[in-house]
């Protein structure tokens, strides 16, 4: 008999975790500061990013199956997406897929909680959209972020989701080949993935939805147990992205069956009510900011504190000034240990480049793109750069993230980076790439509720959660919600 031909696979992903709370929309220019790329890009433009896509196509190549690259965009976390951006994009992943020739199936790397301008279920319709263009036949794997907003709509016909198993977020790669894996095993007909979704009206506030400890824990592990012990392909719970004003908001489970339906709801039903009846066991734990700052500057060894209400990969603008006031109003400057902190400010860091390496300057610095109150400082400049670097921690180490134009200030004995984007702060690179070492100082600020751990957590002699103003509040009583369904814990008692 002649030899099958190898499977031919399109991938493509479209990816940003919306913050319906951010003023700043999720445009092209936003997308276009960490990565677009068309076509045969995706195969070198991630270089050695340990990433979906990359892990889509290193378990592809091995197979001996061909990929067939479409369209790739990410951005982290911001407002809505435009409905012209979207479009742009999706017509031409569409463009490209319709013009690839026969395909066995379609990878998608999504990450779960895209809300449009006009649509609360951006994946929804990313699928549903591939899917009118796909045979019915043909296959649809997707791999998802542990934070996404499942809906019913991204549960389409012949399609299976995969989620991150880790919070931290350390099996990105891993989750790609997981996902990439299923569809060899679905176009060789070793496997028939059925989905089955159960949700609980349940917001599980970020700081405290780690599965490598606390409260989230004993129900990631009670997936894990569900797969190692045959029961099903594959189960993700997903605490959500909780800054979403949208209906059916809340926890999910998510599980993946080898063609029984009812072990798959079996799994999800019974996930969904481990987290139901732990509900109450998620208290944020913040400590108002004076608090962590006084304790930092008392206390030997790092203290790493989370700027939890400014959260970039939350969707904040990364631009509130509230840490700096609080350094200032402490008396950071004039300890004897540095301190670490972090501003997105474009308008600062310019000038601070055209006064120069070693210049004193005087700014007003922070709400460059919220409003609020900026903090005036006199400062030396410490390190000018243009703000890109490697990730070196596990979960996304080998991503490039490109800052903008960065600089670091000098206020006695703060170290103030301010840079040009928002970005991501979930590494150590953030620091060390702009001449600071996080060992050597105090106090340690990250704008990040949890991934920040992986990283900053081995250096850390403590953790605190600083009580912070900005649309990622840590809090979910706080969140100023007008559009999710009702009753809903914590807001509402059960």
């Amino acid at each position: 008999m002649p030899e099958a031909a190898s499977p031919r696979i399109a991938v493509a992903s479209l990816m940003q975790e919306t913050n319906t709370f951010s003023p700043v929309a999720t445009t092209r220019e936003v997308f276009e500061t960490y990565y677009v790329l068309h076509g045969d890009e995706l195969l070198t433009g991630y270089g050695a990013a340990r990433v979906e896509v990359p892990a889509f196509f290193a378990v592809l190549r091995e197979a001996g199956a061909t990929a067939v690259p479409l369209f790739a965009a990410y951005a982290a976390a911001a407002g809505a997406c435009t409905r012209a951006t979207f479009e742009a994009y999706m017509q031409e992943i569409e463009a490209r897929l319709s013009a690839a020739g026969p395909l066995d199936g379609v990878l998608l790397a999504l990450h779960g909680a895209l809300v449009l301008e006009d649509s609360p279920d951006g994946e929804g319709e990313i699928i549903a959209r591939v899917r009118a263009i796909l045979p019915p036949d043909k296959p649809i794997g997707v791999s998802l972020d542990l934070h996404g907003h499942i809906t019913p709509g991204m549960l389409q016909p012949n399609t299976f989701l995969v989620g991150y198993q880790n919070y931290p977020h350390t099996d990105i790669y891993e989750t790609g080949e997981r996902t990439a894996r299923l569809m060899l095993d679905v176009i060789a007909g070793r496997r028939r993935p059925v989905m089955a979704l159960a949700k609980r009206p349940v917001l599980v506030t970020p700081v405290r939805a780690r599965t490598t400890d606390g409260p989230l824990k004993p129900v990631a592990d009670a997936a894990r147990r569900m797969e190692a012990d045959g029961e099903v392909l594959h189960a993700t719970i997903f605490p959500v992205q909780p800054w979403l004003d949208v209906p059916d908001l809340g926890f999910a489970a998510l599980v993946c069956a080898d063609g029984d339906a009812e072990a798959a709801r079996r799994g999800a039903e019974r996930l969904a009510d481990d987290l139901w009846q732990r509900r109450a066991d998620f208290d944020p734990g913040l400590v108002s900011l004076a608090d962590a700052i006084a304790t930092g500057l008392a206390s030997p060894g790092v203290t790493v504190i989370s700027d939890t209400g400014d959260a970039p990969t939350g969707g904040a603008a990364a631009d509130s000034p509230a840490v700096l006031a609080g350094l200032l109003a402490g008396g950071a400057a004039d300890a004897p240990r540095l301190s670490l902190a972090t501003l997105c400010d474009a308008t600062g860091a310019a000038a601070a480049h055209r006064a120069g390496l070693g210049a004193t300057v005087s700014l007003r610095l922070g709400h460059s793109l919220t409003p609020g109150t900026s903090v005036d400082v006199t400062a030396t400049v410490e390190n000018l750069s243009d703000g890109s670097y490697v990730m070196l921690d596990k979960g996304t180490e080998g991503l490039a993230i490109r800052m903008g134009p960065t600089a670091v200030l000098g206020i006695g004995a703060i170290r103030l980076l301010v840079r040009s984007n928002p970005s991501t702060e979930w590494d150590t690179a953030m620091y060390l790439s702009q001449g600071l070492d996080p060992r050597m100082a105090a106090l340690v600020f990250v704008k990040s509720p949890s991934h920040f751990r992986a990283s900053f957590g081995p250096l850390a002699a403590r953790i605190l959660l600083a009580d912070t103003p900005g649309p990622t509040c840590a809090d979910m009583r706080r969140i100023p919600f007008r559009y999710v369904t009702r009753p809903l814990y914590p807001l509402d008692e059960f």
